[in-house]
């Protein structure tokens, strides 16, 4: 790793390694660039939070959760399946042997580039605007630069709840270090990071017990949805709901975390206990307000839809920024900045109208655009279509009786303002409507003017567009 001892003055300095460099390319070799990521998780990898401890590994164990789930889903086949262990080293040693080489090919491949300094294993703090103090293994380093990106990505959030540094805890920043399963775990949240990581340790043989301070699990998803997946995970684990944390010790038998109810206080005894109750921008960490960049009450760095910060010739991108803490949604705002630190006097915009997402838990989930409870609350005039999986021949096939799609439409000219499906491979099944939406198509020449493969998934997405009522 190259971690030169000196600093000095760049064209470009990039605060993150993982989206804010990954539209570094060739146009950017006539400029001197240096990079400063601090790694992420315990092993201090690079390439950012969605390649190490995110995404890519999170759903490469949802994979081996899905395997293992199959075992009670045979029966319904009329297939005697039984699931007779899980050895939890073999799939860390999956997930090593693809995803290490990556972060390394990553920073090897910048490393190559005669133009780019890399400090890697350190933290940027601003100083001033377009100064910055980077903290390495051989010392402090002085850097300034004509123009900075800061991608500096997110954290877990762990609340101040007493006793849970004494009796320890896990983030899904540390999933991959875990050496063995444990018996019994809480997971405390009830987020896209909290149900899939539920969904993993359950199949996988793990007593979970869901601990949420809300009503229901996912409640910023379509409230259908939400309520129906809600009524599922209660089937599939314990699911306390309304629950505050007011405290962790430790016991004989594990951990003991006490917990505020609705018919009061009440214990749950665990040995590991993963908190996942959201993330925060790292914005504290780059000290932003020493950069003179102006930041909003939840610490994310105000951008404009250019990607520029309250600084003149300052970015910034992906979590640090945005309030779709979401990989795809970094890739696009770092190609928006590249193209704007090269081109000042032809700026282009992140295109953030429909911004899609997915739960990879079971039963998966994806979704874009309005719910149905925010276009109530707007006034926005809507119908809506659904379909259920069980109405498709395929559906009859996966004996899936839960799962559904469900569309929005404006009942004036038939155009989509918003999808939602539930069920399995949901996040593949949108697809086609957030190209609908994305380039003002409407339901009925999307449901109409294209075939749709019989016996197929994605008919339930045709039913549901075919199920509004549009006249």
């Amino acid at each position: 790793m190259n971690n030169p001892t000196g600093g000095g003055h760049f064209d470009l300095v990039v605060i993150g390694a993982g989206s804010g460099v990954g539209a570094l390319d060739e146009r950017f070799d006539g400029l001197k660039v240096a990079i400063v990521d601090r790694g992420v998780g315990p092993l201090r990898k690079y390439a950012g939070t969605c390649l190490n401890v995110g995404c890519v590994p999170t759903k490469m164990l949802v994979h081996t959760a899905d395997t293992a789930r199959a075992a009670q889903h045979g029966a319904h086949l009329g297939v005697d399946l039984e699931l007779r262990g899980v050895d939890w080293s073999a799939a860390m040693d999956r997930l090593n042997r693809h995803i290490d080489p990556v972060s390394a090919w990553w920073l090897d491949g910048h490393e190559k580039r005669a133009n780019i300094t890399v400090h890697f294993e350190g933290t940027a703090r601003f100083t001033g605007e377009r100064r910055l103090e980077v903290e390495t293994v051989e010392g402090t380093v002085e850097l300034t630069a004509d123009q900075v990106v800061v991608a500096a990505g997110s954290r877990p959030v762990v609340p101040p709840i007493p006793g849970l540094a004494e009796v320890g805890f896990r983030t899904s920043d540390d999933v991959r270090v875990m050496e063995r399963l444990p018996r019994r775990m809480a997971v405390v949240g009830g987020g896209f990071v909290a149900t899939e990581l539920a969904h993993v340790f359950s199949s996988l043989g793990v007593e979970v017990t869901v601990v949420e301070m809300l009503d229901q699990l996912l409640a910023r998803e379509d409230a259908e949805i939400a309520q129906c997946f809600t009524e599922l995970a209660k089937q599939q684990r314990d699911v306390r709901l309304g629950r505050k944390m007011l405290s962790a010790r430790r016991s004989d038998g594990g951990i003991v975390l006490n917990l505020e109810g609705p018919q009061g206080a009440e214990e749950v005894e665990v040995d590991e206990v993963l908190m996942a109750i959201g993330r925060r921008p790292n914005s504290d960490l780059v000290d932003a307000a020493a950069g003179g960049l102006a930041t909003h009450p939840d610490g994310r760095i105000v951008v404009d839809e250019q990607q520029a910060t309250s600084v003149p010739g300052v970015w910034a991108l992906g979590d640090v920024s945005s309030k779709w803490m979401l990989k795809h949604v970094a890739n696009a705002e770092a190609q928006t900045v590249m193209h704007n630190v090269l081109h000042p006097d032809d700026l282009i915009a992140t295109d953030h109208r429909y911004v899609p997402h997915a739960v990879f838990s079971s039963p998966q989930i994806a979704a874009v655009g309005l719910t149905e409870q925010e276009a109530k609350a707007a006034g926005t005039p809507y119908v809506v279509g659904r379909a259920h999986y069980s109405d498709t021949a395929y559906g009859w096939a996966m004996e899936d009786t839960a799962g559904f799609a469900k569309v929005l439409a404006d009942p004036a000219t038939g155009k989509l303002l918003g999808a939602h499906i539930m069920g399995p491979q949901a996040p593949t099944l949108i697809q086609p409507l957030i190209q609908a939406m994305s380039f003002g198509q409407d339901a009925r020449s999307v449901a109409r003017g294209q075939y749709w493969i019989h016996p197929a998934m994605p008919e339930v997405v045709q039913g549901a567009l075919n199920n509004l009522p549009l006249g």
